[in-house]
């Protein structure tokens, strides 16, 4: 069998991969224990990445008009209405929203394209929504977007910061290296997090921050650490400058961060105790409309200790997709130009000579959120989106909608046929998914890894640089655009990144500018700006020094009454932007099967809201309906909701229809993570399931929300008035049962075979049935009697497993428990041992630990 080393198309860690190619588009996954980032270790997305590869759904041919076409004749189409846009409206009236999904060499050549040729930064990609804050601050801080740390810190570090991140979830094969440093030398854990989530819960100290009070929660530590007599005066003298002023302006205080002081001080002693740290930082920072302040907050504490630049030190912001850094480095971004260059004229003159190009953008461009705006408003005039979602995505997304269906022309490239951004475009074309693409990623520590194929291309569907670059010589630049394959696109980036260089920018990738094809084909994972680029205390600003930003607490916004609330959004253990390849697998939707917005309960109590009962929360911008899960884990006056579910996927869920198109003045960053809402009860007439080996087609409803099941699909449905049975149900041998008094009706359809297609169960007062074993019929090879099968359960009572914990082995809550009780498991190992649960990905290992903290608790009752 054919095994192949490639790179997981999920976050920013860029775990190494080895498939084994066992049939049509058939893989075994495993991790590749000699790729740096991982050394074989994969989280729950990456170990199941074999459930996603199929071609359901798949947009293989090009279409105009929703209708199938020939590539010329698409290509022909894109390349006269950009060129007859920017021939009479002038270069700014057409954009590219890209995305961190893309490889380095898409980005390249697409970034080319519109910045040299056509003469405009209107190219921005979906990294805006993740990292633009931490590229702003580093930008201000270091002179260039250079993250300073590589995973070797968290395991030499003796202490750990994690801000606005659920490592456990969102990182998890990073948070299964900082649980190796914390068990094999006691590295201390602080979690900074306003919602107590799993992460949180395995740390030594969690601090339940305040929206938005990172600034203060940093400026008041750093005051704290400088009282103390603990800043590096000799590194500050030697490689930083600092404003006229700077010490005298700083001002933080925990309380109005949230931090009850006692917690504060715990901090203060562990940071002062521990010179080696590292402060980790993501989304939960970044998405603010403070996130670059918070950057350069939490950078202006490391450089002041002296904690940059050494073994285990440093301000590490993770990145959330497998190619984010790549798209910033090749100037992917609309703030950038190319290269980590900006906009000054030499910068704009070395990009135009290198490219030889006839123009160059001389500005900044739109970035995402007003780069929609200017769609809306007739500014943008043809728009090319490509691996992304925007529909979806985008803050005020109703807004986002209106933009696309009102604008003269859409493309969209893209692997799915149909999604909720597809539906807006003129022109689809069919690009190359993972398995099937052929390029680098750059990972958040700065790894260059590749990507493989390891199929053949389905259908029509071409790489994504070959799709642009047919584009660029359609539009008369085909002089410029000669590449023959990734390598040769490669090739040209790395040569440019040392054009004129001159050790002016860290990011100089120029010793790979020659190698062959077959070195390209051959690479190993490589670092830029080796392990620790500042080891040597130069930064790249003139001067050579980084810079102390003065940075000042937000003002809290005044509370609206009829929006009270303030609502947070971020990511699930198992789920990826916007589901279009996770929400393909059976395995990863048990985790969550529908998106929950999560409530202190002081504020379900207020407001009438049960736990597992529906709500509507809405927003000055829209509304949405959601699960309720009713948790402590919350602070009160705060909920919190998942950010992926589609229209796709249900009719509720949809997270980015609440937040405001509110940024970051300085990164146009969108604040996803701090907007006022308010929420109510929803009380359905009756609710209901629905298992069924076709996906079904779905009037139109209060409430549904589908996920894929082993052999089929679960839904979920409440509504009002009359339920359109025959509608729900496919053909077939039907059973029903019927009972008036409680209003509950339960039908189960068989096929030709009597195995199981469908079973809907509906009531408008009880309660129903779990869900489990009657979805295990679908795939069952026992044919299950009709009694059983309307009650939803087998004649013989089988153990009730509960919620899926671990998805590797398939191993629920209730298990876990009478597990731990049973045999008198004391740890996570023990657990593994018995079970097998956390053994493989390890992405539940800290639910895990929560459970045994949870059975384990002393009784407190006094001995008699």
């Amino acid at each position: 069998m054919t095994k192949i080393c490639t790179t997981c198309p999920y976050c920013g860690v860029g775990c190494g991969i080895k498939a084994e190619i066992t049939g049509d588009r058939e893989i075994i996954i495993k991790g590749d224990k000699e790729h740096p980032a991982n050394f074989g270790r994969l989280c729950s997305k990456g170990t199941h990445l074999a459930e996603t590869v199929g071609l359901e759904g798949r947009l293989l041919y090009p279409e105009i008009g929703g209708a199938r076409t020939e590539w010329g004749t698409a290509l022909d189409l894109v390349a006269r209405r950009f060129a007859d846009t920017v021939r009479t409206y002038g270069p700014d009236s057409v954009a590219f929203y890209v995305s961190g999904q893309l490889l380095t060499e898409d980005y390249y050549v697409a970034n080319k394209l519109m910045k040299g040729f056509i003469g405009s930064a209107n190219i921005d990609t979906n990294s805006r929504l993740c990292m633009a804050s931490a590229v702003a601050a580093h930008v201000r801080a270091f002179g260039e977007d250079v993250v300073p740390c590589s995973y070797d810190d968290l395991e030499a570090a003796d202490l750990i910061l994690l801000v606005g991140s659920n490592t456990a979830w969102c990182h998890p094969v990073i948070w299964q290296r900082i649980e190796k440093a914390r068990a094999e030398h006691g590295t201390k854990l602080v979690v900074i997090d306003p919602r107590r989530t799993e992460t949180a819960e395995c740390a030594d100290l969690h601090l339940p921050i305040a929206l938005d009070g990172d600034v203060s929660l940093f400026n008041a530590l750093l005051a704290e650490i400088r009282n103390r007599g603990l800043l590096d005066e000799e590194y500050l003298r030697a490689h930083v400058a600092m404003p006229t002023g700077f010490w005298n302006g700083l001002s933080g205080d925990p309380a109005a961060a949230g931090i009850d002081p006692a917690l504060f001080d715990q901090l203060a002693d562990m940071v002062a105790a521990h010179p080696k740290m590292v402060t980790l930082f993501s989304q939960g920072a970044n998405q603010s409309a403070g996130g670059t302040d918070k950057g350069n907050a939490i950078i202006n504490l490391h450089l002041a200790t002296g904690r940059i630049g050494k073994p285990g030190m440093g301000p590490f912001s993770i990145t959330g997709q497998p190619n984010a850094m790549g798209g910033r480095e090749v100037g992917g971004l609309a703030s950038m130009l190319a290269a980590h260059m900006g906009f000054s004229e030499a910068e704009c003159d070395t990009a135009q000579t290198f490219w030889g190009s006839p123009t160059i953008a001389r500005k900044a461009g739109r970035k995402a959120v007003d780069m929609f705006r200017d769609v809306h408003e007739g500014k943008i005039k043809a728009i090319w989106i490509m691996a992304t979602n925007p529909a979806v995505s985008m803050p005020d997304a109703d807004y986002v909608r209106e933009a696309l269906q009102g604008c003269d022309f859409v493309v969209v490239s893209d692997v799915i046929a149909e999604n909720d951004t597809t539906a807006f475009a003129d022109v689809k074309l069919p690009a190359l998914a993972w398995g099937e693409k052929d390029g680098t990623v750059t990972n958040s520590e700065r790894v260059i890894s590749r990507q493989r194929p390891l199929f053949k291309p389905p259908g029509e569907a071409k790489a994504d640089w070959w799709i642009i670059q047919e584009v660029a010589r359609r539009m008369g630049f085909g002089d410029s655009f000669v590449f023959d394959s990734p390598a040769a696109v490669f090739r040209e980036y790395a040569a440019q990144t040392g054009f004129r260089n001159d050790g002016q920018r860290k990011l100089d990738m120029s010793e790979w500018a020659g190698i062959s094809d077959r070195e390209y084909d051959d690479w190993a994972p490589k670092t830029w700006g080796g392990r620790s680029p500042f080891a040597d205390g130069k930064f790249s600003a003139p001067d050579g020094k980084a810079n102390l930003v003065a940075v000042a607490a937000p003002v809290p916004a005044p509370v609206d009454r009829a929006f009270p609330l303030r609502l947070n959004t971020g990511r699930y253990r198992d789920q990826w932007h916007t589901m279009t390849r996770t929400g393909l697998s059976p395995r990863l939707s048990q985790h969550r099967r529908e998106a929950l917005v999560e409530i202190h309960p002081y504020d379900a109590r207020k407001r009438g809201l049960g736990n597992g009962s529906l709500a509507r929360i809405a927003t000055p911008q829209g509304e949405s309906i959601f699960r309720i899960e009713i948790t402590e884990a919350q602070r009160k006056g705060e909920i919190f909701v998942p950010m992926h579910w589609t229209d796709r996927m249900s009719s509720g869920g949809r997270a980015n229809r609440l937040p405001d198109q509110t940024v970051d003045p300085i990164s146009g960053q969108p604040a996803f993570k701090n907007s006022c809402c308010n929420i109510e009860a929803v009380e359905p007439e009756w609710r209901a399931f629905l298992v069924s080996n076709e996906r079904p087609a779905l009037p139109a409803l209060l409430y549904w929300s589908g996920a894929r099941i082993a052999g089929g699909w679960l839904t979920e449905l409440a509504g009002e008035g009359t339920i359109d049975v025959d509608g729900l149900l496919p053909p077939g041998d039907r059973i029903e049962a019927v009972d008036m008094k409680r209003g509950m009706r339960r039908i189960a359809v068989r096929d030709d075979e009597g195995k199981l297609a469908a079973a809907l169960f509906v009531t408008r007062s009880g309660q129903l049935p779990s869900r489990d074993w009657i979805a295990g019929q679908l795939v069952s090879d026992e044919r299950a009697d009709a009694p059983s099968l309307l009650a939803a359960r087998p004649k013989v009572p089988r153990p009730d497993k509960g919620a899926i914990i671990c998805v590797c082995f398939d191993v629920g809550v209730k298990q876990i428990v009478s597990a731990i009780a049973s045999q008198s498991l004391l740890s996570v190992e023990d657990v593994g041992a018995a079970l097998n649960a956390g053994t493989n990905c390890g992405s539940c290992r800290s639910a895990l630990a929560r459970l045994l903290a949870d059975t384990q608790e002393p009784n407190l009752e006094a001995a008699e």
